[in-house]
Parts: structure tokens; C-alpha cells; sequence
């Protein structure tokens, strides 16, 4: 369902899939504006390389990628490593339980937006057991660090609504080629028409953004069982997305996690080809893709599990401006 402005709560979504066409760039710059040609056919993958220690690797070529699709080598068409701009949609607890941390998560917030390209945008959603949106998509760091403090704790936790909502936002509105959804939160969904498998299932029929969740789970607040089952939540939502789950121990490394999930977003590979299947088959592809080459030792690729395809559309050019 869209996001509406002006502390408009956001209906919690219904069980349609959503109407927002996934989009597909390939993007070339052109003096100071992005152009983004879009492609019916093409997917494209944002992809981050580990070596052997968990460190960035980010001076691999083309030929250094194989991509398998259900299992098939397919022929990479595109290839890009560079600081792309992003759409960054902030999805920020604000439950009850969550009217203490909320200063530490809102600097770490925008820490993250300023370690980031200053030509992201980002647009903040406050959630309890309804999801506000507190800022429109905006590249002023006052604006959305006003967005972050309209704290009103209270109420549940409507996580896999306040995902769907702004991941169609991002779908629908987002000027820039790549989209990023970071979830900050520090319990349990219990409010959501949604539940975990339909919410990353919408995310996929997306070709969502990558997500990336901390969750602040330490503390006495919850079971060991609500601890389990959010923290496996969270873990399901970022590695199907090609993100990563942080679970800090207190609020002082939230900072630090902030600074690293800004690295990896600007440190990624982004990567395209054409399916050997034709778009009009319909079903699930599952993606996987190796990344080798001598002298870095074994190396891990983190990317989205898969993609459903979409259907009917044409080639489109626009243009993203440079704010």
C-alpha cells in the first residue's frame, strides 16, 4: 500500500501484488546526471564479494563472475563497479519499548546517511502497529534527522507491513538505480496482516531493494524464544535481499554497524544478464553467483536469492537528476 505524508497512518497492506513495475537499469553518466535505460529483459544484481576473512574485495572484473540461474550459466551483459546513488527508505521501530534507544538509532541513522554518497536520497518511516512516513524522499540530512525525531512510542510491532508498504514506495517513486531498506527495530512482529514468508515473497515480485536490519534485541524486554524467532526474521529478510542482519549487544555499536552497512552499500558490484528462460515462463529463479581469481583465496558473494520475472514491459529511458 502506498506511504502518505503528513502522519497519515499507512494501511496495512492487503493481499494483491503489488502494482509497481521492478525496475532494471543500466546506468551511464552523463555529464551530471545518471541516465537509466531500462530493459525489459535484463536482470541485474547488486552484488558484495567477502574474501576468506570477511573483508570487502572490490577489484574483481567482469570475468572474475559466474552467475547460475536455477542451476544454468547465464551470459553477463553489464557489469559495474561504482559508487552508484541510492534510494535508502529508513524503517525505524517505534514501539514502546523502543522510546529509549530511539536517540542513539536516530544519530547512527544519520551517520549512515552522511558516511553515504551525497547523492542518495533517503525518505524515513516510524512504525509501531501502523507505519508513518516522517520524511519524503530527501537529500537534506536536516530534513530527515527532523523525520527521525518525530518519536511517539507506543503500541505494536507491524514490521512485514512497514516493509511491504516501503518497498512499493521505493518500487514506485525512487529516483535512483539502486534501493536500500534499513529496518531498525528491537522486537517480535505482532501486528502485521503479513507474515514472513509473504513479505519477502512481495519483496521478490519487487525486485525489491537489498535490506539490511539491525536488531536490537539485548536487554531483558523479550523471551529467549521472541528473541529466536525476531532475530530469524530479520536474518530471512536481509539474506534473501543480498543484505546483512547486525544484532548489537548495546547501543554503542550501532554507530559502527551504521558505518559498515554505508561501506557496503558503496562497494558493490552491479551486475546484469539476460535469462536463458523466457520472461513469459512463470515461477521463482534462483540466482546464484561465484566470483574467483588468484591470489584472493576463496571468495563469498552476497546477492538476492532470486527474482520472479516481470512480465510486459517496455524499454524506458529517464533521467535521475544529481541533487
Amino acid at each position: 500500500m502506498p506511504l502518505t505524508v503528513d502522519r497519515d497512518p499507512v494501511r496495512s497492506p492487503d493481499g494483491e501484488t503489488p502494482g509497481s513495475a521492478a525496475k532494471h537499469p543500466n546506468v551511464e553518466k552523463e555529464g551530471s546526471q545518471y541516465v537509466l535505460h531500462y530493459d525489459v529483459e535484463e536482470v541485474v544484481l547488486n552484488a558484495t564479494v567477502l574474501d576468506s576473512g570477511g573483508h570487502l574485495v572490490q577489484d574483481l572484473q567482469k570475468d572474475n563472475f559466474t552467475v547460475l540461474e536455477d542451476g544454468q550459466k547465464q551470459n553477463v551483459i553489464s557489469f559495474q563497479h561504482t559508487d552508484l546513488p541510492v534510494s535508502i527508505a529508513f524503517v525505524v521501530d517505534n514501539s514502546g519499548s523502543m522510546a529509549k534507544k530511539r536517540p542513539a538509532v536516530n544519530k547512527s541513522a544519520i551517520d549512515l546517511v552522511e558516511a553515504s554518497n551525497p547523492n542518495d536520497e533517503a525518505f524515513v518511516v516510524n512504525f509501531s502497529d501502523e507505519a508513518f512516513i516522517d520524511q519524503e524522499f530527501t537529500s537534506d540530512v536536516r530534513r530527515l534527522r527532523d523525520g527521525l525525531s518525530h518519536i511517539e512510542s507506543r503500541g505494536g510491532t507491524a514490521l512485514y507491513d512497514a516493509v511491504v508498504a516501503s518497498a512499493d514506495k521505493l518500487a514506485s517513486d525512487a529516483k535512483r538505480p539502486k534501493q536500500v531498506l534499513v529496518i531498525i527495530t528491537d522486537g517480535e512482529d505482532n501486528a502485521s496482516t503479513l507474515n514472513l514468508e509473504q513479505t519477502i515473497r512481495r519483496v521478490q515480485q519487487l525486485s525489491g531493494p537489498v535490506i539490511y536490519s539491525i536488531g536490537l534485541l539485548f536487554g531483558d524486554e523479550m523471551s529467549r524464544s521472541e528473541q529466536r524467532h525476531a532475530r530469524r526474521a530479520l536474518e530471512m529478510l536481509s539474506a534473501e535481499t543480498g543484505g546483512m542482519a547486525f544484532f548489537p549487544k548495546s547501543l554503542e555499536q550501532v554507530d559502527q554497524i551504521a558505518a559498515e552497512v554505508a561501506r557496503d552499500i558503496r562497494s558493490q558490484y552491479t551486475i546484469g544478464y539476460h535469462s536463458s528462460k523466457p520472461s513469459s515462463e512463470p515461477g521463482f529463479r534462483r540466482v546464484q553467483v561465484d566470483a574467483a581469481e588468484q591470489g584472493h583465496g576463496k571468495l563469498t558473494v552476497r546477492t538476492r536469492t532470486g527474482y520472479f520475472p516481470v512480465q510486459q514491459r517496455s524499454k524506458k529511458p529517464t533521467r535521475a537528476q544529481n541533487q
